[in-house]
């Protein structure tokens, strides 16, 4: 049985609102504490800090997680794609400082078991810029604001008991 101490849904934006469009994680994070969401929803900015997440996750039933993905194609595009695909395991000695939130999934799961949400989505969002500054460009900010509502309609009918 699984500890249900935390929130059943637990959604964590990732990265570093410092670095352009790598915010865009907790700019999610920022809309969706606006939204009026289920109060089994537990909100979380993990900043860069794979160990939060890992953390924060424990007890949920179901993990979002939203973070930048790097730059390759179009900028503002929205990539949906299940935790299971994206679960790394960290290599051999890895420090703290590169532990990243898709170890944290592989992690969490080794050390928390049954305790660790099974449905796990993450939402990547491509960045167009991921230099030193703050704010996002217009076309990753108008896709945080698609992942917040696409996000709030899904827990508004979702079964999060």
């Amino acid at each position: 049985m699984a500890d249900m101490s935390g929130p059943a849904v637990a959604v964590i934006g990732c990265g570093n609102p410092l670095r352009g469009d790598d915010g865009a994680g907790p700019a999610v994070i920022a809309r969706l504490a606006r939204m009026g969401l289920p109060e089994n929803v537990g909100l979380f900015d993990a900043g860069t800090d794979g160990m939060a997440v890992m953390y924060r996750a424990r007890g949920a039933q179901r993990l979002i997680i939203i973070d930048a993905r790097e730059p390759e194609g179009a900028p503002g595009a929205v990539f949906e794609v299940p935790g299971d695909a994206l679960e790394a395991e960290p290599t051999h000695g890895v420090g703290l400082h590169a532990f990243r939130w898709d170890h944290a999934l592989f992690v969490g799961r080794k050390i928390y078991r049954e305790t660790f949400p099974k449905m796990v989505e993450v939402y990547l969002i491509e960045a167009g810029s991921l230099d030193y500054a703050t704010g996002l460009s217009a076309s990753v900010a108008k896709a945080a604001d698609l992942v917040a509502e696409r996000i709030a309609a899904r827990l508004a009918v979702a079964d999060t008991r």
